[in-house]
């Protein structure tokens, strides 16, 4: 069983950066695009960015264009989420998914693997 570990989440004052990270653990797997949602108290979970798998095609959220940037690193398996200019409604669980498909997707049914999630808190 593929497992996705995520990491970089924390407490960070409004107008920071934070960097997410996220990686499988247990065996390796050919991933395909690869995404982050996030979930915040009381509301549903809700689709942030996602990248193809070969990096050439990213996606966003509205709420999160010109501030977040998704970026991913096939040797490693790995897939990144660089925060910047936090605001305190970007207070949420972070979730890294991944899917064997190639085409990116802000669907979380497209996501065949998901990650725990780790939590960022935006003070203001």
């Amino acid at each position: 069983q593929v497992q996705l570990v995520e990491s970089g989440g924390g407490l960070v004052q409004a107008g920071g950066s934070l960097r997410l990270s996220c990686a499988p653990s247990g065996r390796t797997f050919s991933n395909g695009a690869m995404a982050w949602f996030r979930q915040a108290p009381g509301k549903e979970r809700e689709f942030v960015a996602a990248i193809s798998r070969t990096g050439s095609s990213t996606y966003y959220a509205d709420s999160v264009k010109g501030r977040f940037t998704i970026s991913r690193d096939n040797a490693k398996n790995s897939v990144y989420l660089q925060m910047n200019s936090l605001k305190p409604e970007d207070t949420a669980v972070y979730y890294c998914a991944a899917s064997i498909a190639y085409s990116a997707s802000y669907l979380e049914s497209n996501y065949e693997y998901w990650g725990q999630g780790t939590q960022v808190t935006v003070s203001s």
